[in-house]
């Protein structure tokens, strides 16, 4: 892949979203972030993602369905699921849309080398 891949993070925490733009910028992504679902797709809306990190459990929209109406948006955009549920299982829609269980993190990502592996992999299927 040409340039900068780029990541929309939405999540309500923060601190978890520093997190992961620190790490991710210094793997050499250009990142964006959104706190809600509303605000995530608007983001989608105006500006071509090529991978979205999603957190389940947002104010207002969930973020399966974020997921469903981003992939409708662009549909090239490949997603990764970050959750702090441990009981979390893909919805049908979303493996429907290519989503499996290696791109399934469960919060904190003790593991960020591992985040960006899957990144990584995602990009290649372009």
């Amino acid at each position: 892949m040409s340039g900068k891949a780029t990541i929309l993070i939405v999540d309500d925490e923060e601190h978890l979203q520093e997190n992961l733009v620190a790490y991710l910028e210094d793997e050499g992504y250009s990142v964006d972030t959104a706190g809600d679902g509303e605000s995530g797709l608007e983001r989608v809306k105006s500006r071509k993602f090529d991978i979205g990190i999603i957190d389940m459990r947002l104010p207002g929209m969930d973020g399966n369905t974020f997921i469903l109406k981003a992939h409708q948006v662009q549909p090239a955009m490949k997603f990764i699921i970050h959750t702090g549920s441990m009981t979390y299982s893909i919805p049908r829609a979303l493996t429907e849309i290519g989503i499996g269980k290696e791109q399934v993190f469960l919060k904190p990502v003790i593991d960020m080398a591992g985040m960006v592996g899957t990144i990584q992999k995602l990009l290649e299927k372009d």
